[in-house]
C-alpha cells in the first residue's frame, strides 16, 4: 500500500471535486496549497505514475450540451486485434471511453465504447461506423443506452 505524504494528501484533498474553471487551474490550486504550478502538476504526476491517481479528465454533462442520446456500445472482438481496433474506436471524435475488459462467464464481449448523440438514430449511425472499422474481427455487438444521469464521483479522502 502506498502511503501519501501530508502534501499529496492536501493536494487531493483540493482536487477531489474537481479543478477550478480557470485559465491556469493547477496555479490556482498552488496558490490555496502555498505551492509552485510546477509542484502541483510534478506532484499529480507523480500520484499518477503510482497509480494513486488514475487519470484526471473532464467529465461534461452530456444532457447539458445537447446529446441526450448516450449508449455504452459493447463489442465481442477477436481478442489478437482488440487492442488496436480499440485504439481506433477510442480515437474516433464522438467515443468518450473506450476500454478493454475481460470477457465474463455470461458476457461475451471484450471492448467497450461509450457512443454519445443527439438522437438514438444518430447513435445508431455512429454505432454502424465502430462496426465498420472493426469488420470481420466483430463477431457480435449490443448497445446499452443511459436512462439517466448517475453522479460521477472520483477519489474522496476523508479528514483524519
Amino acid at each position: 500500500m502506498s502511503v501519501l505524504d501530508p502534501t499529496d494528501r492536501r493536494l487531493i484533498k483540493a482536487t477531489q471535486a474537481g479543478l477550478p474553471l480557470t485559465a491556469r487551474p493547477y496555479a490556482q490550486i498552488a496558490t490555496w496549497l502555498m505551492l509552485t504550478e510546477a509542484e502541483v502538476i510534478a506532484r499529480l504526476a507523480a500520484l499518477q505514475d503510482r497509480g494513486i491517481v488514475r487519470r484526471i479528465a473532464i467529465a461534461p454533462n452530456h444532457y447539458a450540451l445537447g446529446m441526450t442520446a448516450n449508449g455504452m456500445s459493447v463489442w465481442d472482438v477477436v481478442d489478437r486485434q482488440a487492442t488496436t481496433l480499440g485504439a481506433r474506436i477510442g480515437a474516433l471524435d464522438f467515443v468518450t471511453h473506450c476500454y478493454l475488459r475481460p470477457r465474463a462467464p455470461v458476457w461475451r464481449y471484450n471492448l467497450f465504447a461509450m457512443l454519445h448523440g443527439t438522437s438514438r438514430a444518430e447513435v445508431e449511425t455512429k454505432r454502424a461506423q465502430v462496426r465498420a472499422i472493426l469488420g470481420g474481427a466483430c463477431r457480435a455487438d449490443d448497445i446499452l443506452y443511459s436512462t439517466r444521469i448517475l453522479k460521477k464521483t472520483g477519489l474522496r479522502l476523508q479528514d483524519g
